[in-house]
C-alpha cells in the first residue's frame, strides 16, 4: 500500500467548507464524495477539439462532447478522477460546470435579459461544483507551497545555459519531511508514477493533514471569499454586452453568497459562457493555462505545449520512433514529445544558436524541476542547417515542426525558397514509405506551392485549421 493510501485510511474526516460552513465528513461520506459525478469543461487549441476529445476518452474513459463554441469540450467524471484531468496534455484551462442551458430563451429587451441573469444566480445548483472547487483549491495551495520549498532547497541557478549542481543531501532531507506532498505533486508532474496515487480526494486529505490538525486546535472565523465573474460571449444576436452580463450576474452572485467582489485578487472565478443560445455557468479550476507546464525560457514565437501535443498525436508515434523537430525554437514540440512519448527519441535542432540555447535551458529546467536530474529524458538539442541536416538518409521516422510564418521570423519572400528546400531535405532523412511529417504554417499559399513540386516524395493526407494568436494557420499531415 502506498503512502497516500495509508494516509487516507488514517484520516477519517476532514473539514470541507461549503458556502463558508464547516462540514464534518466521515469515511463513508468521503467514499460517496469520491463517487460524485461532475461535468468538466476544458478550453483547447482551436482546431484540435477532436484530438482533445480522443485523449479524454483514451485516458479517462469518459464520453466527450465537443461544444458548438470552438475551442471547448465537455466530459463527465467522478470526483476521484479530478487529478487525472489535470494531467491531460491537450487542454489549456479547466472549469467545473454548474449548469448548462442548451437553448436559453433570451428576452427581447436588455433590461429583461439582465433581470433574468440576476434571478438565475439563486436558482443554480452550486453545491457540488463548489465541493469540486474546494478540493481543487486546497490542492493548488499545497502545490504552490511545495514548489516554494523546492526553490528554496535548490542552491543552483541557471547560469549561461548550464545548471549548477544541486545539493542532493538537502534535497533528500526535504523530500523526506515532505514525502506525502511529493507523492501528490508527482502525480501531476511526472507521468511515470501516476499509478502510485489513488484519488485526488485521498491526496487532498493527505496534503491537508497539517492544516486540519492546526484548525482543530484553534477556532477561526471562516474567511470571506473574493470572487469575480468573467463572461465569454459569442454571437451577434444579443442585445447586451459581455460586461453588462458579468456585472448584473456577478451582483446577484454576491448577494446570494455574501462574497466580496475583486477583479484581480479573487479566490473564485465564476464563468458565464454564452454562445448564441447556449449558456453555460461554471467555476474555474485553473488560474493560468496548463500549456505553461514545460517552457521557462521563451522566444519570439514559442509554441503552446497543448498545440505541440496535438501535432504530435496527429503523427501517431510508435515505440522507438526517432522524432525530429528541425526548427525547434524553444523546443516546445520535442520537450512535449519526450514527456508524453518517452519510449521514442526526440531531437531538437535549429540554425539559430540563441534558439538552441533556449531549448537546452528548457530541457535542463524540466530535468531539475523537482530536484531529480536522474530522471532523464530521451531528448537532445543540436545546432544545424535545416537545408543540410547532419542525419543519415532514411534515419528519421517522424518530423514535427513549426515552420516560420514569415512575420516575426523570416519573411514571406524567403519562404518561397525555404519551404521547397525544407521539404526536399525532410524527405531525404525520413524513412521511405513509413516516414511522416506534421508541419504548421500560416503561409499556406507558399506551402501549397512548395508541396505541389514535391508530390513524388510527399503526399498530403490531412489538414487541420488552427488559430495561432489570431492568425488562421494550417497543420499539414504528410506521408511518404
Amino acid at each position: 500500500m502506498c503512502d497516500i493510501e495509508e494516509a487516507t485510511n488514517q484520516l477519517l474526516d476532514v473539514n470541507l467548507h461549503e458556502n463558508q460552513r464547516s462540514v464534518r465528513v466521515t469515511e463513508s461520506d468521503l467514499r460517496s464524495e469520491s463517487e460524485l459525478l461532475v461535468t468538466i469543461g476544458a478550453t483547447v487549441p482551436t482546431g484540435f477539439e477532436q484530438t482533445a476529445a480522443d485523449e479524454v476518452r483514451e485516458k479517462l474513459g469518459s464520453p466527450c462532447k465537443i461544444s458548438r463554441d470552438r475551442g471547448k469540450i465537455y466530459f463527465v467524471i467522478s470526483l476521484e478522477s479530478l487529478a487525472q484531468v489535470h494531467c491531460l496534455r491537450s487542454v489549456d484551462n479547466l472549469f467545473v460546470v454548474v449548469q448548462e442551458f442548451q437553448d436559453y430563451q433570451f428576452k427581447k429587451t436588455k433590461e429583461e435579459v439582465l433581470k433574468d441573469f440576476e434571478d438565475l444566480a439563486g436558482k443554480l445548483p452550486w453545491s457540488n461544483p463548489l465541493k469540486v472547487w474546494k478540493i481543487n483549491d486546497s490542492f493548488k495551495k499545497k502545490k504552490a507551497k511545495r514548489k516554494k520549498i523546492n526553490q528554496n532547497s535548490s542552491k543552483g541557478k541557471i547560469n549561461n545555459g548550464q545548471e549548477v549542481k544541486i545539493d542532493q543531501r538537502n534535497d533528500k532531507k526535504d523530500f523526506t519531511s515532505h514525502a506525502l506532498d511529493s507523492h501528490i505533486l508527482d502525480y501531476y508532474e511526472n507521468p511515470a508514477i501516476r499509478e502510485e496515487v489513488s484519488t485526488l480526494v485521498g491526496d487532498d486529505l493527505a496534503s491537508c493533514k497539517d492544516e486540519t490538525d492546526e484548525s482543530s486546535k484553534e477556532e477561526t472565523e471562516p474567511q470571506v471569499l473574493k470572487f469575480r465573474v468573467t463572461c465569454n460571449r459569442a454571437g451577434d444576436k444579443h442585445c447586451f454586452t459581455s460586461n453588462e452580463a458579468a456585472r448584473d450576474f456577478g451582483g446577484a452572485v454576491q448577494d446570494y453568497f455574501k462574497w466580496k467582489a475583486d477583479m484581480t485578487n479573487f479566490d473564485v472565478e465564476v464563468l458565464l459562457n454564452i454562445h448564441d443560445n447556449e449558456v453555460i455557468v461554471g467555476i474555474a479550476l485553473t488560474e493560468e493555462s496548463l500549456h505553461r507546464r514545460n517552457i521557462t525560457h521563451f522566444g519570439p514565437t514559442t509554441l503552446r505545449s497543448t498545440l505541440a501535443y496535438g501535432m504530435l498525436r496527429l503523427c501517431d508515434p510508435l515505440p522507438y520512433d526517432i522524432i525530429v523537430d528541425p526548427m525547434c525554437g524553444t523546443g516546445a514540440i520535442p520537450i512535449e514529445g519526450a514527456t508524453e512519448w518517452s519510449d521514442c527519441f526526440h531531437i531538437a535542432g535549429d540554425n539559430n544558436p540563441l534558439a538552441v540555447n533556449r531549448a537546452a535551458n528548457n530541457i535542463a529546467s524540466l530535468l531539475t524541476k523537482k530536484g531529480k536530474p536522474s530522471w532523464g529524458l530521451p531528448i537532445d538539442a543540436v545546432q544545424w542547417d535545416i537545408c543540410n541536416l547532419p542525419l543519415r538518409t532514411g534515419s528519421v521516422d517522424i518530423i514535427v515542426t513549426d515552420l516560420p510564418f514569415g512575420k516575426r521570423i523570416g519573411s514571406k519572400k524567403r519562404n518561397w525558397n525555404l519551404y521547397p528546400a525544407c521539404l526536399r531535405e525532410m524527405s531525404r532523412v525520413c524513412t521511405p514509405t513509413t516516414g511522416r511529417a506534421v508541419l504548421l504554417t500560416q503561409d499556406t499559399k507558399c506551402f501549397t506551392k512548395a508541396l505541389s513540386g514535391m508530390r513524388h516524395v510527399w503526399r498530403k493526407v490531412d489538414t487541420v485549421w488552427v488559430n495561432i494568436g489570431g492568425l488562421r494557420a494550417a497543420v499539414y499531415v504528410l506521408l511518404q
